[in-house]
C-alpha cells in the first residue's frame, strides 16, 4: 500500500526531498474508554479527546466504549460475537488511544479484561494514554499499563494528556476549561502517536511483524 506523504504534513514535515504522488488512507484510531463505572467521567473526557483527534486531521477515529462493548466478565473458553466485533475493530486500528481513570494506584479491571480478550491485533502498533485522577492525574495506571502493553509488542508514546481533579477540569461546555494548556498536550501526543503509527504501518505492509528469527 502506498501513501501520499503530503496527506499527513504533522508527521512528514514539507523537506527537501519529493513527496509521494501515490495516495493512501488516513491512519486509524482507535480511542478506548477505559471505564465502565455507574456515574463516570471517562466517557466525557474520551468524547472530548476523540474531537480533537478529529480536528487534528491525520486520524480516522473510531471510539470504543467498553461499557457498551458486548464483553464477558469471565474469560471464555470460545470467543462469543461481541468479542469478535471488538477484536475486528482492534484489528482495523493503526494507533490506539486508551482514556483511564486511576483506582487505587492502578487501572480498572474490565479494561484489563478487554486488553487480554485481544493477542495480534494490538502487536506492532503504537499507542497513546489519555489519564485522569485527583491529586496524581492517573499517571499511577499509565504506568502500568505500560508495562501490560510492553508485553503485547504494543510501542507506547512518551507524552500523555492527564487531567488532575477531573470534576473541576472540565466546564459545563464538556471541553477542559484550561483549553490552551490541554490542546496542546493533545497536539505533542498525537504528533508522537501520528509518527509512530505511520511507521509501524510501512513496517508491517513491507514485513509481517515477527517474520524475522535472529
Amino acid at each position: 500500500m502506498a501513501y501520499n506523504r503530503s496527506q499527513f504534513p504533522s508527521v512528514f514535515p514539507a523537506g527537501d526531498g519529493e513527496a509521494s504522488d501515490a495516495t493512501g488512507d488516513l491512519l486509524r484510531l482507535a480511542v478506548i474508554v477505559g471505564s465502565t463505572r455507574e456515574g463516570r467521567f471517562g466517557d466525557r473526557v474520551a468524547r472530548w479527546f476523540a474531537g480533537e483527534a478529529r480536528r487534528q486531521g491525520t486520524f480516522e477515529v473510531d471510539v470504543i466504549d467498553l461499557a457498551e462493548a458486548d464483553l464477558p466478565a469471565a474469560y471464555p473458553r470460545d470467543m462469543p460475537p461481541g468479542v469478535q466485533a471488538y477484536r475486528r475493530r482492534l484489528a482495523l486500528a493503526d494507533a490506539f488511544v486508551v482514556v483511564t481513570p486511576e483506582y487505587n494506584h492502578s487501572f480498572p479491571a474490565p479494561l484489563k479484561q478487554a486488553i487480554d480478550l485481544a493477542r495480534e491485533e494490538w502487536r506492532a502498533k503504537a499507542l497513546g494514554f489519555v489519564c485522569y485522577g485527583g491529586r496524581e492525574r492517573g499517571i499511577r495506571a499509565v504506568e502500568q499499563l505500560r508495562q501490560v502493553f510492553s508485553e503485547l509488542h504494543v510501542m507506547t508514546v512518551r507524552d500523555i494528556v492527564s487531567f488532575h481533579d477531573v470534576w473541576e477540569s472540565f466546564g459545563e461546555d464538556g471541553h477542559p476549561t484550561d483549553r490552551e494548556r490541554s490542546t496542546r498536550a493533545t497536539r505533542v501526543m498525537l504528533g508522537q502517536l501520528a509518527w509512530w503509527a505511520m511507521a509501524l504501518r510501512y513496517a508491517r505492509d513491507f514485513m509481517p511483524y515477527g517474520s524475522v528469527s535472529v
